[in-house]
């Protein structure tokens, strides 16, 4: 085996990853562009690893892992290889698209207050999680669909931090079940001692409708297939929040909040027409 079949398998590795783990996700980037499609499934792997060692291996000495994580990647970005195939993938697409090591280490550090973070109490101390967790990710995402035109990432680098608000938020609001009464954890200040009511849940979405608004300015802003791929992730996220406002807090504690197989590609459907008229 060569180092070249070694990474390009790498790739598809991260692109399993992503199939396995988000159908919706996987769908979007699916439409981008072969070399720019290969960079997200790398992001999305690299984010996805992370995440499950803070979220899933509690059996185990997460600190240590998710610092051996962090030294692995950075070696991986420094020597172009490493004995982990996720890393490999990704450190290939950070030199190839100039990823800022300031926005890799952003998201590492708000994984690593997932190992001792439960509450946030402030907007400030949820606005510096979010950052690093999800707005960075969309910056990193914003590079890969620039790919070099730095005055056209310059001008989306705001939308893409609230598109990546927008998103995180969303998810925590659908993953309210697990993170409180599973990982103990509560990211929304707006949720006092845990408690989740009508008046807290309306705060929260006030809050997402803002970033939602925001980002959509940008997304029309996007170069090439980028514009298609963003668009169906951002209607898909939006189908998802909406369902999540029409439910009571109650049900939003008790359960999961999904979007049916149906209704993902009768959104992919109307983003498809929407991107051929030029609409978007």
């Amino acid at each position: 085996m060569t180092l070249e079949i070694f990474k390009n398998n790498s790739y598809e590795i991260s692109k399993l990853i992503t199939k396995k783990y988000s159908t919706s996700f996987s769908l979007a980037t699916s439409f981008l562009e072969k070399e720019k499609r290969k960079a997200i499934y790398a992001v999305y792997g690299f984010v996805r690893l992370a995440d499950e060692i803070v979220d899933s291996m509690h059996n185990f000495d997460k600190g240590f892992l998710l610092n051996q994580l962090n030294t692995d990647l950075h070696y991986a970005v420094e020597n172009g290889i490493s004995t982990n195939t996720v890393l490999v993938a990704f450190a290939d697409t950070v030199t190839k698209y100039g990823i800022s090591k300031e926005h890799v280490d952003a998201f590492m550090k708000s994984m690593e207050l997932d190992l001792t973070n439960t509450t946030y109490n402030t907007s400030e101390e949820i606005r510096r999680y979010i950052y690093g967790s999800a707005d960075v990710v969309g910056l990193i995402c914003l590079k890969i669909f620039c790919n070099g035109d730095e005055v056209l990432y310059n001008k989306l680098e705001a939308y893409a931090q609230h598109l990546g608000s927008a998103f995180q938020k969303v998810n925590f609001l659908r993953d309210l079940k697990t993170d409180m009464k599973d990982l103990g954890r509560t990211y929304f200040p707006e949720i006092n001692t845990f408690t989740f009511n009508t008046e807290s849940k309306q705060m929260i979405e006030k809050s997402i409708e803002n970033d939602f608004s925001m980002a959509y300015q940008g997304i029309k802003s996007l170069p090439g297939r980028s514009r298609l791929a963003v668009s169906l992730a951002y209607f898909y996220y939006m189908g998802l929040f909406n369902k999540i406002k029409k439910i009571p807090p109650q049900k939003v504690l008790s359960a999961r909040i999904r979007i049916s197989n149906a209704r993902k590609y009768f959104i992919m459907l109307k983003v498809l027409i929407l991107y051929i008229f030029k609409l978007i």
